[in-house]
């Protein structure tokens, strides 16, 4: 075990962006015990998972669940790590048989190689959905659309649906043109960027920010910040989280024991890793999984086509 440990430790440190690193780092991260079930071993699958705050933190949070796959279903499920812009690759070269991503990822890679949606994460006020915000501080005196024009926005990832997409349309819908009202907007880098737009916002490098309600909720819940600093000037419509999907070309027996895998979970559940017990939805943050019905996704596609965003995009 302290062999295990000490592997562990060094594979953490060694987590990059590179899509081969993020492959090969997830596949051989957590050392995970299988005493309790009999796991096929002979031909595993693989799940992919969208790195959110930072490498560390999303394997974390989701190897447990590859763990758990793997003793509801008897099949060895190997976690791969990466990011938002790696998945294409990985899922055009079948390098993956499972994806977990945001629901945009979900809806290009579904309309480009015809996925099944699966499932979709439960967290947070509003279950499996969630909404986009766009924040100021009360002080800024910012409360309507009319009073973003010629102010400095930050966004999120120019792939997050909760804090680009929804934003983005919310303020077009309302009258203002980001390319054109605002003096100028940013998008951040690095780890955590949900949390560096509500701190660009809170600490006065930008005017206003555009941000998941669930991250405001989560920040606000840790004492990160105080809600009443903030005014809400936006919220947009609920639509799908995060969503985990199979492949085209993964085995459909095997979806369909994943898929009730993920919707009976309970808070009870637990699997080993490196010799502790873990609850699988408490290490995740999750509250548990929904079914995923595709016509929830329609009010995010048309919000899409409506941007010229991928996979609608049209030149």
């Amino acid at each position: 075990m302290k062999k295990i440990a000490i592997l562990l430790a060094l594979t953490v440190l060694l987590f990059g962006c590179k899509q081969e690193e993020s492959k090969q780092q997830g596949e051989s991260g957590h050392k995970i015990s299988a005493e309790a079930v009999h796991i096929d071993e002979s031909n595993p699958v693989k799940i992919g998972f969208m790195i959110c705050n930072s490498p560390k933190e999303t394997t974390e949070r989701f190897a447990p669940i590859a763990q758990y796959l793997s003793e509801k279903t008897g099949r060895r499920f190997n976690f791969i790590i990466a990011n938002t812009f790696e998945f294409e690759d990985l899922i055009r070269d079948k390098k993956i048989d499972f994806f977990h991503g945001n629901s945009m990822l979900a809806i290009t890679f579904n309309e480009k190689y015809a996925m099944q949606l699966l499932t979709v994460d439960k967290r947070g006020r509003d279950g499996h959905k969630s909404t986009g915000t766009i924040i100021a501080l009360k002080s800024s005196g910012i409360k309507s659309y009319a009073d973003l024009k010629d102010k400095k926005m930050v966004f999120g990832p120019a792939l997050a649906p909760f804090g680009f997409m929804a934003q983005y349309d919310l303020m077009l819908s309302n009258g203002i043109d980001p390319e054109d009202d605002l003096a100028y907007y940013a998008i951040p880098w690095g780890s955590a960027k949900h949390d560096k737009v509500i701190y660009g916002v809170l600490f006065g490098r930008y005017d206003v920010g555009a941000a998941p309600r669930i991250d405001v909720d989560l920040m606000a819940h840790e004492g990160k910040i105080n809600m009443d600093d903030f005014v809400i000037i936006g919220e947009s419509e609920q639509m799908p989280y995060c969503t985990v999907a199979a492949l085209a070309h993964a085995d459909k027996d095997l979806a369909a024991k994943a898929k009730e895998a993920l919707l009976n979970i309970t808070y009870d559940d637990t699997v080993q890793m490196d010799g502790e017990v873990v609850k699988v939805l408490k290490a995740a943050w999750l509250d548990g999984w929904a079914e995923a019905v595709d016509s929830e996704y329609d009010v995010m596609r048309n919000k899409m086509k409506k941007l010229n965003m991928d996979p609608y995009k049209k030149f």
